[in-house]
């Protein structure tokens, strides 16, 4: 061992800074075992912005303790919007006191829960899984993969290790939400509207870029038991009608054209009533720290492999000129592919 390395171990040891799993990060400041967060992927721009709530200096006291110490920043291989962020992204969580690290092994090695922050979905079953098997909590940002298959194939992985995880998009959270579902505020739920952004990518399913941040606040507000979805589409917009089982109605506008943002209109028995405003990141991020620190998820894998397959029906839609598409039909495709890979 080299001199200095000793020294600084030895120091260390003998104030129990080593035996009791600390780790340096945020430019030198010591972290606990336990709440050593590590990101893989700095494509996005969620990345940052986790990264700067977590790492303030007044970080939020809902935040846990939790501090971002390493990143893998390897995300999209071949979108170029998205690998083009990658150089600037990493300079900015340098910033932040995070480590880059060469691989998500050697990530593993240095925290003890995961924000899988990649923008494409395509690659996250294989940086997931390492994940599961190292027995290590992670949030899989938006889409949790890039088609429904593989979507079922994390989950089915997650289970079989018994690992927890967690997938939601920010819209989840807006700010009436909880006054229309918690609180009930229009009473029982007949119908909701929502939307978004929704530009396309042609490496994924038209709405799994971008427009699941709308459909998802669809489902925050409807809940789980769509039947069929049909779908019309122009070059401009989107608009998916899902039929529930008790014969509620749900829709989603995707909008590409003109004025966009994010929003929607809840239907009640008692009242009707917006979905309200984007809250930003920090909404979700204190759900995520939630999660770590019980190993629960607010959002049950069913919940958001029906989302999915939503998505994916609405594509089928599109496929047939627009023909009503069956929700079950569609989940059984998906499942019919699923390989073990894990």
């Amino acid at each position: 061992m080299k001199r200095r390395t000793f020294i600084k171990s030895t120091a260390l040891a003998g104030v129990g800074l080593v035996t009791s799993g600390w780790t340096f990060g945020m430019d030198k400041e010591l972290v606990r075992k336990g709440l050593r967060v590590g990101i893989i992927g700095l494509d996005t721009s969620h990345a940052v912005a986790f990264t700067k709530s977590l790492n303030a200096s007044d970080a939020s006291p809902e935040f846990g303790g939790y501090k971002v110490v390493a990143a893998y920043p390897q995300g999209s291989k071949d979108i170029e919007s998205s690998i083009k962020r990658v150089p600037g992204y990493i300079e900015e969580v340098r910033k932040l006191g995070v480590e880059i690290v060469d691989s998500i092994s050697e990530l593993l090695k240095k925290v003890d829960v995961v924000l899988l922050e990649t923008n494409d979905g395509r690659p996250h079953p294989e940086q997931a899984i390492p994940v599961f098997k190292a027995g290590k909590p992670v949030f899989i940002d938006k889409p949790v993969a890039g088609t429904l298959t593989d979507a079922y194939t994390i989950f089915q992985a997650a289970k079989d290790y018994k690992a927890p995880v967690f997938s939601a998009s920010s819209l989840r959270y807006m700010s009436n939400m909880d006054d229309i579902i918690k609180n009930q505020s229009i009473g029982k739920i007949l119908g909701a509207e929502s939307f978004s952004p929704s530009p396309l990518e042609a490496t994924h399913p038209d709405f799994f870029w971008y427009g699941i941040h709308g459909i998802e606040a669809l489902f925050t507000v409807m809940g789980t038991g769509c039947q069929t979805v049909s779908r019309v589409h122009t070059p401009d917009t989107d608009v998916v009608t899902g039929i529930w089982k008790d014969d509620r109605i749900g829709a989603f506008r995707g909008l590409r054209a003109g004025k966009t943002g994010y929003g929607g209109y809840a239907f009640g028995d008692k009242g009707i009533k917006t979905l309200g405003d984007y809250n930003g990141y920090d909404p979700l991020l204190k759900e995520i720290i939630k999660f770590f620190q019980t190993k629960i998820s607010p959002v049950t894998p069913g919940e958001t492999l029906e989302i999915f397959t939503f998505m994916e029906a609405a594509d089928e839609s599109k496929r047939r000129g627009g023909a009503s598409v069956s929700m079950a039909e569609t989940r059984q495709k998906a499942l019919n592919q699923v390989k073990k890979v894990w």
